[in-house]
Formats: C-alpha cells, structure tokens, sequence
C-alpha cells in the first residue's frame, strides 16, 4: 500500500527552501526526486533547499540549459546532481544522460521528470509543487506567493516508518520550526 501523500503549505520562498532542508535530513545517495509542477512553482527554490541541506557546492541554480548540473558535497554526504527535463524531446531524452551512472553515488533530483525517470529507481519521491490558480493565470510572478507541496513516497525505501518520520519533519519545517527545536 502507498502511503497517503504529504501535503504542505509555504508562504514564502524561504518556506519552501526551509521543506526541503529538512527533507535533506532523510536523503542519501541513491534517492530520486521527482519535482513536478507550472513554470515559476518553485522547483528550483525547492532544489536550492535541499543542496543547503545536503551541504553541496554551490550555487544551485535551475540547468535548463545545460540539462543537468552536478554539485559535489562539501562533507561526508552525498553529492547533487540536478536535471532538468523541460527540454528533452525529440531524438534525446533522459536516457541519454545516462543518469544510471550517478544514482548510486548521488541524491538526483529532476525538474519536470513525470513519467521520465521513475523507471530508473524502485524507490522515489514525486514532489509536486502548485501556485495559486489566481496567479498562474494572472501571470503574476511573485516567487514569495503561497505554494502547496505534495510529497509522494514510491517504492520499498520508503515504508511506514520512513514516511511517518519525513511527515513529521516536513509538517514542522513548513510552520516554520526545526526538529532541533523539539529536543
């Protein structure tokens, strides 16, 4: 059984950075995200998050031009690789990248991946990040207007356990707190 989807609520930015700092926390190399969501919903602030959380060089900044980018780590952790898949089509797509080659040894995350990647991996998370309906049709692009996140956990590496754990964190990093706050 998959577990229900987490769903949270940011109001800034930095709330939506401050998610996915705290997603870090339970990442290792090997784990996929899948970031899915409009143009300006906040999958490149969400993915500058998690490379503060992860602790890797820096800065990270969306590779839709250069289609992938890699961030090595700083420490002892798991080194970024960021993909964009908003361009591939035609006669290269996300085989091409051979990303099989860095999944072991990274914490991979791509941009617009739906339906791309889940192949590569038994075990990932969909992220999917919406705006407002109002301002996606205002065109209004306001990087500090409320997102909503949906957090789903896919495959074995993420049991009960696992996604009862990151549920919590990411509720508390969404209203604003830290787990060390907890202690």
């Amino acid at each position: 059984m998959t577990p229900a989807p987490i769903v949270l609520a940011t109001t800034r930015s930095q709330g939506t950075r401050d998610v996915a700092i705290a997603l870090a926390g339970h990442l290792r190399a090997g784990d996929l995200l899948v970031l899915d969501g409009p143009l300006g919903a906040g999958k490149t602030t969400f993915t500058q998050g998690l490379g503060a959380g992860l602790g890797v060089r820096g800065p990270v900044a969306s590779p839709t031009f250069v289609i992938a980018r890699v961030h090595p780590n700083l420490g002892e952790g798991p080194m970024l690789v960021h993909v964009d898949a908003y361009r591939l089509a035609g006669g290269f797509d996300i085989d091409d990248l051979d990303l099989e080659t860095e999944l072991e040894d990274a914490v991979t995350v791509v941009e617009w991946g739906r339906d791309r990647v889940e192949h590569l991996v038994d075990s990932y998370l969909m992220i999917e990040l919406e705006r407002p309906a109002e301002v996606v049709d205002g065109g209004a692009d306001d990087p500090e207007e409320p997102r909503t996140l949906a957090v789903h956990a896919v495959g074995p590496r993420w049991d009960d356990a696992a996604v009862a754990d990151l549920r919590a964190d990411l509720v508390r990093a969404a209203a604003g707190g830290t787990p060390e706050e907890e202690s």
